[in-house]
Order: structure tokens, then sequence, then C-alpha cells
């Protein structure tokens, strides 16, 4: 063992012992009593980034089902941008990894069909229940939560989204027919490398929302292999993971930060950023004093190829070579 790993491991056993439950809920009771300007100041944003670290040394982690349809509209929208220049009747293949109960999906594919459906989309969705991929198969959601959905998934969706996507029927809302179509949903683990051999390479991977709650070491390593879906120019979308392992694997392995809307995606679910710094999935305020800002907090990255200059709200797209 390397002697910067036993350093690691001393000072968190360390910092277990010595820092409390009780400490952390008095400085939780302090904080959610002062002023929006005061926490946003840099000196309590950076006692924040303290207080996060000691949360996630005490937390013990676990996956949770819970999600929301379009839970992040500026990766949507980023997804659109992405496809302006694809041509028409052209295929596109999308892999959405650790699926849940499928809100993500369904989010995706009435997105991207709704403003191209001269696409042909092939989208998979994978995830490591049996159980919780049957609900997202079937596509029957109840307005109320129950035992394996047990989030309000409709806060998020618009009249308009909720008439276009389900029919109504026997109390609960059935996905229409058609924007299940064109998807293969398949148990599997993502930190498999041989997920690649059944899914084949991706146009788009989405892997959001679950390597955070992995061990550090064990998301690592899970990234590391998710991206080999990636086929050479696409690109990877993944949120929810600490920002710390993220930003280690994209400068290892060169990956291309998409820059632009990353203030936006970063912000984009207000869940996350408000759980920060009291849960380890809590999400950091942006900061763009920070040197690395461009690829810690990118959320879409391009594999194997330069970024792509866009501008999702003219409609333009061209690769051109930055430098982070």
């Amino acid at each position: 063992m390397r002697g910067s790993s036993v350093v690691m491991i001393f000072r968190a056993r360390f910092l277990r012992s010595c820092v409390g439950r009780r400490f952390l809920l008095v400085n939780e009771w302090i904080w959610c009593r002062l002023p929006s300007f005061v926490i946003k100041s840099r000196p309590i944003c950076f006692y924040g980034s303290f207080l996060h670290s000691l949360v996630k040394l005490r937390s013990a982690r676990t996956q949770f089902h819970g999600t929301f349809f379009f839970r992040n509209r500026p990766e949507l929208q980023m997804i659109l941008a992405l496809l302006k220049e694809r041509p028409k009747g052209s295929i596109l293949r999308i892999s959405v990894l650790a699926c849940s109960n499928g809100a993500e999906v369904y989010s995706i594919i009435w997105t991207v069909r709704s403003a191209r459906p001269d696409l042909k989309v092939i989208l998979h969705a994978v995830d490591i229940s049996e159980e919780i991929l049957e609900i997202a198969r079937a596509g029957r959601y109840s307005p109320e939560a129950n035992d394996l959905v047990n989030s309000p998934i409709f806060d998020r969706i618009t009249e308009e989204e909720l008439q276009g996507m389900f029919d109504p029927g026997n109390g609960k809302l059935r996905i229409k027919s058609w924007l299940k179509e064109g998807i293969k949903w398949e148990v599997g683990d993502a930190a498999d490398p041989k997920l690649l051999e059944v899914l084949g390479e991706q146009d788009i991977v989405v892997a959001n929302k679950f390597l955070c709650h992995m061990e550090p070491e064990n998301a690592e390593k899970c990234l590391r292999t998710l991206a080999r879906l990636v086929k050479p120019g696409g690109y990877l979308f993944v949120s929810g993971v600490d920002l710390e392992v993220r930003t280690k694997v994209a400068l290892d392995l060169g990956w291309n930060p998409v820059r632009d809307l990353i203030q936006e995606m970063h912000d984009g679910d207000p869940s996350v950023r408000q759980d920060w710094p009291w849960r380890y999935w809590g999400l950091e305020p942006f900061d763009r004093n920070r040197e690395d800002f461009r690829v810690r907090y990118a959320s879409v990255f391009q594999i194997g190829r330069p970024e792509p200059v866009l501008t999702p709200e003219l409609g333009c797209c061209a690769s051109m070579q930055q430098t982070v």
C-alpha cells in the first residue's frame, strides 16, 4: 500500500472518531438559519466544503431508486444541442445506465422525439435491479409514491408534457406506446466490463445519479469502465458523482468538457444543490474562481475528440479545439 493511501485512511479514521454527529447537527442547525447572502459568501462556502467532507466520511452510502421526470432540464437541452447537426434519418444510439424507474429514460426519449422525429433512436436502458426495471418497462406510474418509486416523480413535469407523454387508466398514468418504441431494457451492472459486448459503442451514454452512492474508489473504477461504451467523438453525461472522482478520471483520460450550459447543468437539479453540504450526495456551489472549474463542474464530456463549441439557443455547432 502506498504511503499516501495509509495517510488518507488514518486521517479518515481519526476524523470519524473525533468528529461526532452532535458537532454536525449543531452546525446544520446554525447553517439553516443563516441568510442566503451569508451562505453564498466565499468563507462560508469554504467552511461548507469542510463540513461536506466530514459528512462524506461519516455516511454509509446506499443506492436509491427515487427520481423525477425532467429532473435536469439543461441536460436535456444539451442533448438536443448535440443533435442539431445530425443528418436526417440517421440512427442515434443512447444508453441510460442505472435507469431506475424509467423517468429519465422517458424524459430523454420524449425530448429527442419531440424535436427530432426523423431520427431512429435505439435506447438501451440498464439497471442492476430486475424489480425496478419491470416498473420502468411497464411505464405505468401512480401520481402517489409507492414502495419502489419513493419520490414525487411528477413534481417537475408540465401539463403539456403530462398530456403528451401519458394515457390515463385505472388510477395510473401509462407512457404512450410510441415513446416505448426502440427502448431495449437490460438487467446489467454499469461496472461490468462485459457491458460493452452487450450494448456496443454508443453515441451518448447517460450515467447520472448513481456513482455518488458508491464509495469513491469503486465509483472511479466504474466510471473508467462505463466510459468505454462511448464511441470516439461521442458524449458522456455524468452528474451525481463525487466531483473529485469525476475530475480525476476526466483529467487522467483526457476527456473534453463541454462548456456550454456548464453552470446551468450543474445547478439544474435543485434537490442535490439544496442538500449540500449536509448529505453526501449534495452538490457544492459553482465556483468560477477555481482554476479547474471547467473540468470540475462539467456534466458532459466528449470522449476521444476535441470539444465542440455549441450554442443551443441558436442551434449552432462547430468543431473546434479548446484548451482547459
